[in-house]
């Protein structure tokens, strides 16, 4: 009889963490890829971006250019879906670096769009909510 072992989507973030400082940045990253799948279908967006965004990373430790755009495209995705704008930015930020560095300046150009509109979104909410009690 097989027992079904439940995966542990914290310890599999931790192990994952300690192979990235190692240097193994393949190995970590397909562990950050599933937890980040763990996390979104325990509907845990915040940690299911993070992951996605650490998969990132390592591609770009890798020099994989494409899957860095994957994986900082879902971490930006998943972001700005749930109204997490400053880690959707840094996403995007990341994505337009990985494009440039593939030499794609159609979507350097697209980003750099996409990324006004939020800069100026958010500063419109910050301005909005500086209201004074004394005034």
């Amino acid at each position: 009889m097989i027992m079904s072992v439940k995966e542990d989507p914290i310890k599999m973030h931790k192990d994952a963490n300690a192979l990235m400082e190692n240097g193994k940045f393949a190995e970590a990253r397909n562990l950050f890829v599933k937890v980040a799948d763990l996390y979104y279908k325990g509907q845990n967006y915040f940690g299911s971006a993070e992951m996605n965004y650490k998969a990132g990373e390592c591609s770009l430790n890798l020099k994989e250019h494409e899957k860095a755009v994957e994986y900082f495209t879902k971490s930006a995705d998943i972001s700005l879906a749930k109204g997490y704008e400053r880690y959707g930015l840094s996403a995007l930020e990341n994505v337009r670096e990985s494009q440039k560095a593939l030499g794609n300046e159609k979507e350097v150009e697209e980003l750099n769009k996409k990324i006004d509109e939020i800069n100026k979104k958010q500063q419109e909410a910050e301005s909005d909510s500086s209201f004074s009690v004394f005034s």
